[in-house]
């Protein structure tokens, strides 16, 4: 008797299974890891610039990671979402000081084989010369499928990539948060629009399904999660359109992955409407990973997602920086600790700005000093940057000052009403929450609004009841001496960041400018500690929290 003879005799349930078992093992099977990074900002090597210590972050380390997952799963693609080459000493030296040799983190980046990167809004800080030449340094492309020519459909960046990958066809679509105009300086961005990222993406996933045929399409955007998931609340401070990756999975059908940038959170893995989405925290500190698992009946079908799944994976002590990328990126590391270490002026005392957003600093009075005299200001506004800025007592150097100032920010002189100052101040105060009794002000601190949103002015005196009502806050506002009028103009010196409305700070954006210094306010820091030989060791006393 034949085998089908006695599989013909067995019941209709085992037929099913049998046949079941028979398409199953007629059926292909594709396997693809993605890895991201986001937000590197400048850091190869472990090390903090700031503290002139190791830390557990950048590409050396997580080159050590992505060497051992290649070797597990050789088709792999590995992706950046953004604001790459801004952020740290090593990234402004060589943007700002010596142009000249290949980008430290292009080089890293090459060397690591990236496939593609999106563009961040800090890839701009520099100005388009600087970025350009990174852009043509890099051996993958930059991404960005939002960003146009000016009054044109011009892409001014490729918008996607397509890639074959374990016979796979995948769409990669880089997306940039369109909000870089509230921050930026209109000359680094000339000719250049951003559009917003839902009709957009809409647009590029409709193209890759039906005109490149992808199987897949996975976004790389410089953009988060734009709400609380716990109570759908937008966070404080962000602009409407700033970051969209709900809305993407919720409203652009076709999207498989979004990989995320821009706010600097571990997100290992979320799905929304069937969309896998992943963030890699910051500074590489961690590496999302993501794997795609595709099957389709036979081979002139088209490939469908069967499975996925996501995960960050932390650098921490364990994993050793990998020693080519330490090679290569010395060079620039010691070039940029040479600048650093440069002995600029004196503090009678060592100082710190670890309470500075709790009662008046002597540290940040330094920021106040130079904003005032660089363009002869009445009023100065800035910001806690850095809590673990300090400054010892005895040598100061360049380090010490590219701490305290973080930032790539210009200086604008404008003119502003007492009420406009006010209203200013009003806004800062929103960083606290109501007043709770027994509790201290870093404990009524709303750790939802940045740091960097709650500014300090100078110029005027001035109190923060917590006990009021947000929005009234702000007690005995004076300018020398005298009750400040709502109609009195006063020349105030804010950075560029303020000045285009960052951190909701719109009473300054349609402000008269009266001047601007194209050198950064770190720059012009270091200038002044080195004209004036110390820091002066006592803060004004100009304002205080109360109770």
């Amino acid at each position: 008797m034949s085998p089908f003879s006695l599989l013909a005799r067995r019941p209709l349930s085992v037929l099913l299974l049998a046949l079941c078992a028979a398409v199953s093992v007629l059926a292909e099977r594709a396997q693809v890891t993605l890895l991201s990074t986001t937000d590197l900002h400048g850091r190869i090597l472990p090390y903090d610039y700031g503290t002139d210590r190791p830390a557990e972050v950048g590409l050396a380390k997580i080159a050590t990671l992505v060497k051992q997952i290649r070797r597990q799963a050789p088709d792999t693609l590995l992706l950046d979402c953004g604001d790459t080459i801004q952020g740290t000493p090593l990234a402004y030296y060589f943007n700002r000081k010596d142009n000249t040799p290949v980008h430290p983190m292009m080089a890293a980046m090459n060397a690591l084989g990236y496939t593609a990167m999106a563009l961040g809004n800090h890839e701009y800080n520099f100005g388009l010369g600087v970025l350009r030449k990174a852009q043509s340094e890099a051996k993958f492309p930059w991404l960005s499928a939002n960003t146009y020519r000016v009054g044109t459909d011009e892409p001014a960046y490729t918008p996607y990539l397509v890639k074959e990958v374990a016979g796979v066809r995948l769409g990669l679509l880089g997306l940039t948060t369109p909000s870089i105009p509230n921050w930026e300086n209109p000359e680094n961005y000339a000719g250049l629009e951003f559009r917003p990222l839902v009709s957009e993406t809409r647009k590029w996933v409709a193209h890759l399904r039906e005109k490149e045929k992808v199987d897949a399409v996975v976004v790389s955007m410089h953009s988060g999660v734009e709400e609380n998931l716990a109570t759908g609340r937008m966070a404080p401070g962000d602009f409407v359109g700033e970051n969209a990756a709900l809305a993407l999975a919720r409203e652009v059908p076709g999207l498989d992955v979004i990989f995320l940038g821009h706010t600097h959170r571990d997100v290992p893995s979320l799905v929304v409407n069937g969309v896998l989405i992943s963030q890699a925290g910051r500074w590489g500190d961690r590496l999302s990973r993501a794997d795609l698992t595709f099957d389709r009946p036979d081979a002139s079908a088209r490939w469908t997602v069967f499975a996925k799944a996501a995960q960050t994976i932390p650098v921490t002590a364990a994993v050793a920086a990998d020693p080519d990328i330490v090679a290569l990126a010395e060079p620039y590391h010691r070039a940029t600790q040479a600048w650093l270490g440069r002995v600029i002026g004196r503090s009678e005392r060592a100082l710190d700005a670890n309470t500075a957003h709790l009662q008046d600093s002597a540290l940040l009075d330094v920021i106040h000093r130079v904003q005032l005299e660089s363009l002869g200001a009445d009023v100065s506004f800035t910001a806690n940057l850095n809590l673990r800025a300090q400054v010892p007592a005895g040598d100061v150097t360049v380090r010490d000052i590219s701490n305290l100032y973080i930032y790539e920010n210009t200086l604008y002189l404008v003119e502003a009403t007492g009420a406009q100052v006010k209203a200013a101040l009003e806004h800062a105060a929103r960083y606290y929450r109501p007043y709770e009794a027994g509790k201290t002000a870093a404990e009524l601190a709303d750790r939802s609004v940045p740091l960097y949103n709650f500014d300090i002015a100078e110029g005027v005196a001035y109190e923060i009841d917590l006990r009021r009502p947000v929005g009234d806050r702000v007690l005995n506002l004076t300018y020398q001496g005298q009750p400040l009028a709502p109609d009195r103009k006063l020349k105030v010196a804010i950075n560029n960041y303020r000045y285009n409305g960052g951190g909701g700070y719109a009473m300054f954006k349609e402000a008269k400018v009266l001047a601007r210094s194209s050198t950064e306010i770190r720059d012009l820091i270091i200038d002044w500690v080195e004209r004036h030989g110390t820091i002066p060791a006592e803060p004004s006393a100009n304002w205080r929290l109360l109770p």
